[in-house]
């Protein structure tokens, strides 16, 4: 086990590093000068030269890189052009929106998937399955700003319910928080839960169908127990891996959704670094974003071992 945590390691960071030179190289692609965006319409030489200087621009590309690299193995991202503060700092500034919406919405997905996806799976072609399958295809299609909007207008508009958007941390105003993060999670929630559904249908269809299910229910086993020991840990293997999927995706900020509702989390900052042309910020946030999606991918391989023993041999 020790060993293949240490090739997992080795892995994730080849896969970091080759980000990192693709992000570099892609970002200094995009057009425009970011000196001249930061200062404004009105500046000097001089001071567009300091700027120049300061941030490293000056230099050839290939140094640029190995500066900005090395600086990142330590934590240090840079400095944002517009807004002269640290990268690490404004992603810590946005990290407790994201991670608050990315967790409450795989939890509204899994409370909605698990069991419309397993009684689906259990009557197959019933009335149940069929209204299952209208349902996660109508969250899978519908775009999530309509919902959101929708969403908006009745429970904020109409019934005056909750907050039309923003954000307030847990800890100054705990139903303030949870008054604001009910419709950003159902949306997003909704929307990761379809997909979800169709997993857990599919993989439990493929459990029920098992030789070692028909023996256990041919030796007369009772159905919770061939259900819970026999169909539930073999369909769990895909539900895990389309959970962390679906949970790095959210990890890396659902920029329309928090556009909608005035969400200040990681997806809108790499959106306004773009329209900004920050590099700095937004080169740090896809590099937070890939070692997101590489943790999780190396969490779930970890938790297949402990669902399915097999795998360690």
């Amino acid at each position: 086990m020790t060993g293949y945590l240490l090739r997992r390691v080795g892995q994730a960071l080849v896969v970091l590093v080759g980000v990192s030179v693709i992000v570099f190289a892609l970002v200094q692609l995009v057009p425009g000068d970011p000196i001249r965006l930061a200062l404004g319409t009105r500046f000097d030489q001089e001071t567009y030269d300091a700027l120049l200087a300061r941030s490293g621009l000056d230099q050839p590309l290939v140094q640029q890189y190995f500066t900005w690299a090395g600086r990142a193995l330590t934590g240090d991202l840079g400095v944002s052009f517009r807004s002269g503060e640290t990268v690490t700092s404004l992603i810590a500034e946005r990290l407790p929106a994201t991670l608050t919406l990315a967790f409450a919405s795989i939890l509204v997905a899994l409370l909605i998937a698990v069991p419309l996806g397993t009684v689906s799976a259990l009557r197959p072609r019933s009335v149940v399955d069929r209204v299952a399958t209208v349902i996660s295809q109508f969250g899978i299609s519908v775009p999530d700003f309509w919902v959101a909007i929708v969403l908006i207008l009745v429970f904020a508009g109409t019934l005056g319910w909750l907050p039309s958007g923003g954000y307030v941390p847990l800890s100054d105003d705990p139903w303030g928080w949870l008054q604001r993060l009910i419709m950003p999670a159902v949306v997003t929630g909704t929307v990761s839960g379809s997909v979800i559904t169709r997993f857990v249908r599919s993989s439990v269809l493929e459990a029920l169908g098992a030789d070692h299910v028909r023996t256990a229910q041919a030796k007369g086993l009772p159905t919770r127990q061939v259900f819970t020991w026999h169909v539930l840990r073999n369909a769990l293997l895909p539900l895990v891996t389309v959970t962390g999927v679906q949970l790095a995706y959210l990890l890396s900020g659902v920029v329309v959704v928090e556009i909608v509702f005035s969400w200040p989390g990681l997806g809108q900052l790499a959106l306004q670094s773009v329209q900004a042309r920050d590099y700095p910020v937004l080169q740090g946030a896809i590099l937070l974003f890939a070692l997101v999606f590489l943790l999780i991918n190396l969490v779930v391989d970890l938790l297949y071992t402990a669902i399915d023993p097999r795998i360690r041999r």
